[in-house]
């Protein structure tokens, strides 16, 4: 049964590239919501049918889609294009971090850095396929619908685990996998690693995804489409059965994940998206029930600490910093923060992160801004903060101009970015293809969308001088 998740990798691949060559868009994007989603489960299970020497080809297939889609759209190409700020920041921080793999820098080889470099940078080639997307081409409501399908799905499998009380990732060969090509042992109380647990018993989920980190990630990127899809240009809330059925299978999602900093994110996107949409009667509930768990928080802290256990130490110990999990944050943001301070131009590509730690060197360990500056220093760390920060705030300035579905994805990009910045103080998202393909996917278009406005904008500025 497990054997149909690489089927349905190396099918949606095929079908993907079909499209791509005959100059359908719509294949890209199908590959990165269903393929993509299912990376890792492919490459364990395919360990675990003892296809070890597919692993390599089917590690690489997705950066080769990519770059194919990238030279096609470069090929087809007819008007000069014209560059936004953020094209230029963007820019400047692929060739400035493309030097630590042509420059001899830190204690790793080339091949390291190479590998290094790609989960730091290969995002700008998925940007810069979204950059070169006609909007009009992209029928974005049908691929939020996909994205929403696959968070049912997600679900569906996730009950399954719950209700079974196992995980997927124990019969699909994960540790092995883990253990075999990234050198990380199994650990924990059910053979997987510390990412599926937390402290009080309760087992995280992870369904198809990766880890549970990711799957709440992407659960955070199926509550922002849910946002952006069914809000009218009025800023009226439509849902649809569909619409409810995705919204109860998110929530589900979230809670089961068990990823504290994904969790916090959903719900503070539901706030500013309150406050974008001029929701009263939501952000006043938030008020209200913020004033109630102040209170019942206050109460934990203050009552027995021995009559604590389940879900209520995992509140308390994660506010006041004590559990395991938490102190390893604060400790590894320290030495990272230490280690930047120390060597303002990084340490080098490969001495933090994934490939970091598979190397035994992982400093700052999973914050991602932390992992970049450690690499490749300050400037870089400025130059990526910049960027975030900059689709924030263009977002924020666009949200008011568009309308119909260019408002749609400008809304979905917006929350996307606020919802991510909680958990990339704990995790490197840019490892996860899914949550971090999609969503730069999605960014390109989004400056694509913005700088033609611009243009038609001062063109007819133009017209009316002349």
């Amino acid at each position: 049964m497990i054997a149909i998740f690489p089927i349905v990798y190396i099918l949606a691949f095929i079908l993907a590239i079909t499209d791509i060559v005959q100059g359908k868009k719509q294949g890209f994007v199908l590959f990165l919501i269903f393929g993509l989603s299912i990376y890792t489960t492919v490459l364990s299970v395919s360990f675990l049918l003892g296809f070890k020497s597919l692993i390599p080809l089917l590690q690489s297939l997705k950066e080769i889609f990519v770059v194919i889609t990238l030279g096609i759209c470069v090929w087809n190409l007819k008007t000069k294009i014209k560059l936004h700020y953020i094209d230029y920041l963007i820019i400047v921080f692929f060739g400035y971090t493309l030097l630590y793999v042509i420059l001899p820098i830190g204690e790793q080889g080339f091949g390291e850095r190479i590998m290094a470099f790609k989960t730091l940078s290969f995002f700008v080639l998925v940007y810069c396929c979204g950059r070169l997307f006609k909007p009009k081409e992209i029928y974005i409501s049908k691929y939020f619908h996909y994205i929403l399908l696959l968070s049912i799905a997600a679900a569906f499998v996730l009950l399954t685990e719950v209700l079974l009380d196992r995980h997927l990732q124990t019969i699909t060969g994960y540790a092995e996998y883990n253990f075999y090509f990234f050198n990380f042992e199994p650990s924990g109380n059910y053979g997987l690693t510390w990412t599926f647990e937390s402290e009080g018993g309760y087992k995280r989920f992870a369904s198809f995804f990766a880890n549970p980190l990711e799957f709440a990630s992407a659960t955070v990127i199926a509550f922002a489409v849910i946002a952006a899809l069914y809000t009218t240009d009025e800023y009226k809330i439509k849902l649809s059965n569909f619409g409810y059925l995705a919204l109860a299978a998110t929530l589900t999602c979230i809670v089961f994940a068990l990823s504290r900093s994904a969790f916090i994110s959903y719900f503070i996107l539901l706030y500013v998206y309150a406050l974008l949409a001029g929701k009263k009667y939501i952000y006043h509930s938030f008020h209200t029930v913020g004033i109630l768990l102040a209170l019942y928080v206050t109460y934990l802290l203050t009552k027995d600490q021995d009559q604590n256990d389940g879900l209520q130490m995992v509140i308390i110990n994660t506010i006041n910093f004590s559990n395991p999990s938490s102190v390893g944050h604060v400790v590894e943001w320290v030495q990272g923060a230490l280690a930047i301070a120390a060597n303002p131009l990084g340490l080098g590509l490969g001495s933090s992160g994934r490939i970091g730690g598979t190397l035994g060197e992982n400093i700052g360990g999973e914050n991602q801004y932390i992992i970049i500056g450690v690499q490749a220093g300050i400037l870089a760390l400025i130059l990526y903060l910049t960027i975030y920060i900059s689709f924030i705030r263009e977002g924020i300035k666009w949200l008011p101009r568009l309308d119909g579905k260019e408002k749609k994805i400008c809304l979905a990009i917006l929350l996307i970015r606020i919802g991510f910045i909680i958990p990339s103080l704990t995790s490197e998202i840019e490892t996860s293809s899914y949550t971090s393909y999609l969503m730069w996917f999605f960014s390109g278009l989004f400056v694509n969308i913005i700088s033609t406005k611009m243009v038609v904008k001062s063109e007819k500025a133009t017209a009316v001088t002349d």
